[in-house]
Order: structure tokens, then sequence, then C-alpha cells
């Protein structure tokens, strides 16, 4: 027993502890290193030139594949065979496979989305899962800013299973509006007013040309659809002055808005 304790304070413990120390510094440094190289490829032509969605998924998979890489190079340094660490590797794998079925869902969407590009960096999307500025396109999860500056991430799968609208994939936009006014209006007015308030925003385009149409005849109100082209990035300007500026020249011509009210007619009983 004292034989063997001595053997182990001498031999193996000594050899444990170097190998140990070899370890930790591989695993200590090579984090290290793993930043620096990121830094060094997102600096090269290549990436730069790639799409920003291949950007970000490409710095993310591999620092995530390094840093398990030299995990591994670290636990068979300990003495650990390689074998074992394949055994183990696999079992695990099925283990972790069932319980982070999510997980690899969004990893498989992530690169769907870098495959197909129904949206990049730097695009305003709508959908189910978000409705925001996409700032990111990670491994897991997509990164989106709100209209109201708030940071929102999103499980790959989720966006990618959604119908998502890329409302910046286009240079220009139409705005619809719809605008009641009363059965008794001078629609011909009514037309030159909408079609003149249009024309005054700067923000609006000459081409295409607005438009003005009858789109129903409601219960009490005759609707009358106004459609105006604008770049992308001036939508809400446009569309929230024209609602403003369409409503002062309603009320400079005499243009009523009716609304909704209820007629009451109170009848006498009859005498006996």
């Amino acid at each position: 027993m004292a034989q063997w304790f001595t053997n182990f304070l001498t031999n193996t413990l000594p050899n444990f502890v170097l190998k140990l120390i070899i370890a930790s510094v591989i695993v200590v440094v090579g984090f290290i290193l793993v930043k620096y190289l990121i830094k060094l490829i997102q600096k090269s032509k290549f990436f730069e030139k790639a799409d920003p969605n291949v950007q970000s998924f490409i710095t993310n998979f591999l620092s995530a594949a390094i840093k398990i890489m030299l995990v591994l190079i670290a636990v068979m340094i300990l003495g650990v065979p390689e074998a074992s660490i394949v055994a183990v590797i696999g079992s695990c794998g099925v283990a972790i496979g069932l319980a982070l079925q999510g997980g690899l869902s969004n990893i498989a969407s992530g690169i769907i989305i870098m495959v197909t590009k129904p949206f990049k960096v730097g695009n305003f999307v709508d959908s189910a899962a978000g409705t925001g500025v996409v700032k990111d396109i990670g491994i897991y999860y997509t990164k989106l800013t709100t209209p109201d500056n708030v940071d929102v991430t999103v499980p790959n799968s989720a966006i990618c299973n959604a119908t998502v609208k890329n409302l910046s994939a286009q240079d220009l936009r139409r705005v619809d509006f719809d605008f009641n006014v009363a059965y008794d209006t001078d629609l011909d007015l009514a037309r030159k007013v909408l079609l003149a308030s249009a024309q005054v925003n700067e923000k609006v385009l000459e081409t295409p040309a607005p438009e003005v149409f009858v789109a129903a005849h409601g219960e009490s109100a005759i609707s009358l659809k106004l459609r105006i082209w604008c770049n992308s990035a001036d939508y809400w300007g446009v569309y929230f002055d024209m609602w403003e500026d369409v409503k002062k020249a309603f009320d400079k011509f005499n243009i009523h808005i009716p609304y909704n009210h209820l007629d009451v007619t109170l009848v006498n009983p009859k005498e006996d």
C-alpha cells in the first residue's frame, strides 16, 4: 500500500497534473485564439464580399465547431481513450439529439435561410414570428429590432416556418388608403382633392401616378380608394402624412366624412 501510494505521488500524480495543465492551456489559449481567428476571417476580402447572412452564420458556426474540437483534444490529452470518447459522443449524440430537437431544427432552419435568402441583415420583415429590422442571423436565432427599438430574438425554425413579408426587398412600395365620403358628395371634386393632396407631398412619386377610384358603396358612405407610390424608406412618413393632409383638404372643400349614427323616431300612442 505504501509503495503504491509512493508510486502515485512520484509518477502518476505529476503526469496527471502535467497533462491537466497542458489541457487547460490548450483550452484557454485556444478559446482566445478563436476570437482572433474569427476577427481575421471577418477582415478578409472574401468574407467582406459575402452576403451578411453567410457572414453571420459562418462566424457563429466556426466558433462553436473549433471550441468543441479544442475540448475534445484536451480530454484526449488527459488520457481518455479515443474509442471511449467516440462511444460517449455517440451515446450522448442520440440523447442530446432527442433532447435538442428544437435546437437542431433551428440550425437546419438557419442553413435554409442562408441558402434561400428570404431576407438579409438590414431588411425590415413582418411575420407572425416577429416584426422589425434584421440585425443578425445566427446558428439558432435571428435577432430583430422592432420599430419601437426593442431587440427581439426569434428561433430560426419559427421564422423559417412562418410567412415572412420582406418590406425592404423592393425599392418602391404602394400605399393604399380608403376614405369614406357622404353619398351627396361630388365624386369628381373628391377625386381631385385626393389627387392634389398626394401630388403636394414631396415623398409621393409621380411615376407610377397616384390613382383614385370608387371602391365600395357602404351603408352610410361611399368608399374612395387612393393608391400612391413612394420609396420603401418613406412608407410610414407618407402613410401618416396623407391621413392628416386629406382630412385638412376635405375640411377646406366641405367634403364630409360620415360616421355611424342612429335615428330614433318617437311615436305617440293612439288614444282610446
